[in-house]
Parts: structure tokens; C-alpha cells; sequence
């Protein structure tokens, strides 16, 4: 298994559909980074979010996630409390092909704010929007910018493809149009 680099993104994007929108190259003037990077590709955070409150106070549970939970906002940004996090989404739609899953990593301006993005792998022919859980773990408020830079995507290529691909399994998440939550 290796790590694929920016000219297999390109081509895959472009050739496949595996991210679209697709940006081509890095683009960074005034913004938090995104695009096609050396050895992955830099999501964006579109202007959908739920962030979480306590004001039911709601115990967490992701067996029977309670909706009340969360405050959904539309907005160029998000501040999220202290100590707390929000849900969004990528703007970016994927479709992973049959024989790579993926990793993603919060970016590192973020990470320097006490800002974690916590997102599991993209599996073996997972389609969709990406559900990004965005932490804030400092005692104050932090700021999170629409359609800029959130976290890097990095593609690993199987030697063979996989017998059972999310797909074949049905899986949950399977498709997202929006944010997502819990689901059994």
C-alpha cells in the first residue's frame, strides 16, 4: 500500500470524478489553504454547521443522539464555545475508487489554534459529503471560515482491491448529501 501523489489526485479527479469540485492547485492568497497538495488534497468547510450547546442539557450519547443537541447555522463562519464543537460538512463530493481508502488530518494552522478536526477514513468505494467534526479545545471561542481550508485528505493505493467495499456492505453513511449525524 503507498501514499499517491498530486499527479494520480489529478488524474483521478479528473478523469474519475473522485472530488468535485476539484481545485488544481493550492490556493492560498487570504485563505486557509486548499487544493491538490504533494501527496493530498486540502478540503474546504462549506457554510453548514451545527454546533453543539447544552442548553437541554443532553447527555451525549451516539446510540440515540438527541438533534436538540445542536444549532445549526448558515454562515461565511462559526464560532464555536470553548470546550465544545460543531458538525459540518466538506464542500467537496467524493467517490473513492475500489482499491484506496484514505486518511484525514486537521491542517495545521487550525491544530496551532488548539483547533482538531477529527474525520474517520474515507472507505474503498465511499461516496459523498464528508461529515467533519471540528473541536475546539481551548477555553475560548474559536473561529472557523467557510469555504477555506480545513483538514488534508491523503490517498493510500491497495496492492489488490479490497473483497467487501463500502458499498458492497451497505454502509450507513453511505451517500451523504449534508451533515450527518449518529446513526446505528
Amino acid at each position: 500500500m503507498g501514499v499517491k501523489n498530486d499527479r494520480w489526485i489529478r488524474a483521478m479527479a479528473l478523469e474519475h470524478g473522485m472530488i468535485s469540485p476539484f481545485e488544481e492547485s493550492q490556493v492560498r492568497n487570504g485563505v486557509i489553504s486548499y487544493g491538490v497538495s504533494s501527496y493530498g488534497y486540502d478540503i474546504r468547510v462549506a457554510d453548514e454547521f451545527k454546533i453543539f450547546t447544552n442548553i437541554n442539557s443532553t447527555i451525549v450519547d451516539p446510540k440515540n443522539f438527541n438533534p436538540a443537541s445542536l444549532v445549526d447555522v448558515k454562515a461565511d463562519f462559526c464560532i464555536i464555545p470553548p470546550n465544545s464543537f460543531a458538525l459540518a460538512r466538506t464542500v467537496e463530493f467524493f467517490k473513492i475508487p475500489r482499491d484506496v481508502i484514505t486518511v484525514c488530518v486537521g491542517k495545521s494552522t487550525y491544530a496551532r489554534c488548539g483547533i482538531i478536526i477529527n474525520v474517520t477514513p474515507f472507505e474503498p468505494e465511499w461516496e459523498g459529503y464528508v461529515t467533519l467534526e471540528i473541536s475546539n479545545t481551548t477555553p475560548l471561542p474559536a473561529k472557523i471560515y467557510a469555504n477555506e481550508g480545513i483538514a488534508q485528505v491523503l490517498f493510500f493505493a491497495g496492492e489488490e482491491t479490497c473483497l467487501t467495499s463500502y458499498a458492497d456492505k451497505k454502509g450507513k453513511y453511505q451517500s451523504q448529501e449534508a451533515i450527518t449525524l449518529p446513526r446505528l
